[in-house]
């Protein structure tokens, strides 16, 4: 089922069994993808270079167009889970710990609509792969290292776990 869908629906169903938390963290996730898709239809409409005369498209094709892909999805969902472990940071920080569990609580929420995630030994053997397969040897290969190795983990996997696993394997 396509992730858009998904969470439309289960937010519905908060809405109707009033977890008020719930359904406003998946409202907040909607906006944040209907966003995104305004970006793509914005862009869609406006660029010059796609020459296929995207500017006559109807109204209803161009909603179409724009729609976005569950990839497109998975990488919204990672960009507002980081946007609240910096809030969380912060919240400590400030001594606001009620609002940094707050904040976690919205991640776990999240996290339910994202692929399994992958168990750190098999993210450990899967990047062990691919620093063999682009021939990396220090640290400065990270970009080429992720570059490879991210289309198969994306949203499999939090980049700041790969990150501490790639720099321990290149010191050894």
């Amino acid at each position: 089922m396509e992730i858009k869908k998904q969470i439309q629906d289960d937010a519905k169903g908060f809405l109707k069994s009033r977890d008020v938390f719930s359904s406003g963290v998946l409202r907040l996730i909607l906006a944040s993808i209907i966003s995104k898709e305004k970006e793509k239809r914005y862009k869609i409409s406006k660029d010059p270079s796609t020459g296929s005369g995207q500017e006559n498209l109807s109204e209803q094709e161009l909603i179409k167009k724009s729609e976005l892909t569950n990839d497109e999805v998975i990488n919204t969902l990672l960009s507002e889970i980081k946007k609240r472990k910096d809030a969380i940071v912060l919240y400590e920080r400030g001594n606001r710990q009620e609002l940094a569990d707050k904040e976690k609580e919205e991640i776990e929420i999240i996290k339910k609509y994202l692929p399994e995630q992958i168990p750190t030994e098999e993210l450990k053997k899967i990047i062990e792969e691919t620093i063999n397969k682009v021939c990396a040897t220090e640290i400065k290969d990270t970009g080429k290292i992720m570059a490879d190795l991210m289309p198969r983990i994306r949203g499999r996997a939090d980049n700041s776990e790969v990150s501490k696993i790639i720099k321990v394997l290149l010191q050894r």
